[in-house]
């Protein structure tokens, strides 16, 4: 499904349909900026990167320190385009290579909605990081009131854990997330299925 590129050892892979995805890094930070601009408060219903990425240094910022995670293989970033345009994005917000696990996410803007990007874009990650990278556990955590994500994590075949009740603070609510994940071999037995 994806390709990892000779001159930046980063993973990419084409998502179909003019989307592409690829490592989201501190030059993107403008792009990023203005993407989120038009997503900010539907990105930031449950998302705290809208409110991060406020500014293109709020927005470099945190892409430095993504950089930095990917420097030291603890996490990693990528962004959507859409016929050029960044839309949105998926990560890993943690890998744990000594434990095996990883925790992704994602964020849209809301006019790339309804295509299948963030699906087939986890997809692709998960995809990666069990088969190129040996990870055994990936988690996805989502608010319980997110049904888009939480859409998500069904339509790749996660198995819902449970609730933390409110474990998350954003925007000065306290959130309960659900907790899904998929483990390697049952990854590769819905990908051979």
């Amino acid at each position: 499904m994806g390709t990892m590129s000779e001159a930046s050892q980063e993973f990419t892979a084409s998502l179909g349909d003019g989307a592409e995805l690829r490592p989201l890094v501190p030059a993107h930070a403008e792009e990023t900026t203005v993407h989120m601009d038009r997503g900010r408060e539907f990105i930031g219903r449950y998302v705290a990167i809208a409110d991060v990425c406020a500014d293109v240094e709020g927005t470099r910022g945190f892409l430095e320190t993504y950089a930095a995670k990917a420097a030291a293989d603890a996490g990693r970033i990528w962004g959507i385009w859409l016929d050029g345009t960044l839309v949105g994005g998926v990560l890993f917000r943690t890998m744990d290579f000594r434990m095996q696990t990883a925790e992704a996410g994602c964020w849209l803007e809301p006019a790339a909605t309804g295509r299948g990007l963030v699906t087939r874009a986890v997809a692709a990650i998960v995809d990666w990081a069990v088969e190129e990278r040996g990870i055994h556990r990936v988690d996805w955590w989502a608010a319980v009131s997110n049904t888009a994500s939480l859409a998500v994590a069904q339509r790749l075949g996660m198995t819902r854990e449970g609730v933390l009740r409110e474990v998350y603070l954003h925007r000065g609510e306290r959130y309960d997330m659900e907790v899904w994940s998929v483990l390697a071999p049952e990854w590769r037995a819905a990908r051979g299925a």
